[in-house]
């Protein structure tokens, strides 16, 4: 054993040595090693912001916040931090619990609606549901106001052509106004419910959870909010679809109902693009009213989109 082992050792190991008369040799073992790499990182970033360019981040900060930012930049975002960000998280804080105290003050005595396996309050009707629905409204904007949306412009399409509105108004006025059951609108941010709260008002779709949270829970309730359980697989089950084409049906039958807030794409984006709709908006055949918001931005867009791996997946 131990003559094999000496002459196994006294054998030299062959390795390969570099021809120093070949040119191509010595230049890819003097290339540096990360340049290659480099540059394919570049250009595959490049091919994933054309190919998922609707989710995109196109503000100062970049894609997944990695943007390069000027000293003065870091300095405003230290100072914003430690004063304005409390600041605002206090006072936002505080219309929402008032608003959950209005709620609260106005659905006592009063038994949800428990049809369909959903909980609710959207039948109120009088003083209570003008409260609610007022209230809702004004604290809505209010809060809108509080992050930064001191202005807000709304463009309608009736009044982008005033001559032709002008041509046809006997023509609207002997037709019977159409409610639209729902009302769709493109998904950039969770700012994007605020707004439509403020607006019109609507019911929204949500996760099952979403009912027991505190304080949110109960406003989602004053609001109608369907409430789904994805999960579940009970036989009586209608689906996700089902209990939202009869919400969207019965509020184009019924002016007292509220109209259900639909995001057709199903998924956010930066706004600068549209994705292909899904079609639950559209099972019941009613009219939609078709909504577009846009955010215009200095530094930070709102949108909550970037790249990123699950996106990417």
């Amino acid at each position: 054993m131990g003559s094999e082992l000496k002459d196994l050792n006294s054998k030299p190991a062959k390795t390969q040595q570099p021809d120093p008369n070949d040119d191509d040799a010595s230049a890819k073992d003097h290339r540096p090693l990360l340049e290659s790499t480099a540059s394919s990182a570049a250009e595959d970033i490049q091919e994933l912001e054309k190919k998922f360019a609707a989710f995109v981040r196109n503000d100062v900060y970049g894609s997944l916040g990695c943007g390069k930012l000027p000293l003065k930049e870091k300095l405003l975002l230290g100072i914003a931090l430690v004063t304005l960000l409390p600041l605002r998280l206090l006072l936002v804080m505080s219309i929402l619990v008032l608003y959950y105290l209005i709620c609260k003050i106005f659905t006592l005595c009063s038994a949800p609606n428990l049809e369909e396996d959903q909980e609710d309050y959207a039948h109120l009707g009088g003083c209570r549901r003008a409260v609610i629905l007022q209230s809702g409204r004004y604290l809505s904007r209010l809060l809108l106001f509080m992050v930064g949306f001191y202005w807000i412009n709304e463009t309608h399409k009736d009044s982008a052509n005033t001559q032709d509105n002008s041509k046809t108004e006997s023509t609207k006025q002997s037709e019977e106004r159409v409610r639209p059951g729902a009302i769709v609108s493109n998904h950039l941010s969770y700012l994007d419910v605020l707004y439509h709260m403020s607006s019109s008002f609507p019911s929204f779709v949500a996760k099952k959870s979403v009912s027991k949270l505190p304080l949110v829970g109960l406003i989602g309730k004053c609001l109608g909010c369907v409430f789904v359980q994805r999960e579940s697989k009970s036989s009586d089950f209608k689906g996700v679809a089902g209990i939202v084409t009869d919400r969207v049906r019965n509020a184009h039958q019924n002016e007292l109902a509220p109209m259900i807030l639909l995001f057709p794409e199903g998924t956010t984006t930066n706004g600068d693009f549209l994705l292909p709709f899904k079609t639950g908006a559209f099972l019941a055949g009613a009219p939609v009213m078709p909504v577009i918001l846009r955010y215009s931005y200095r530094r930070f867009s709102p949108a909550w989109e970037s790249i990123s791996g699950v996106r990417i997946s």
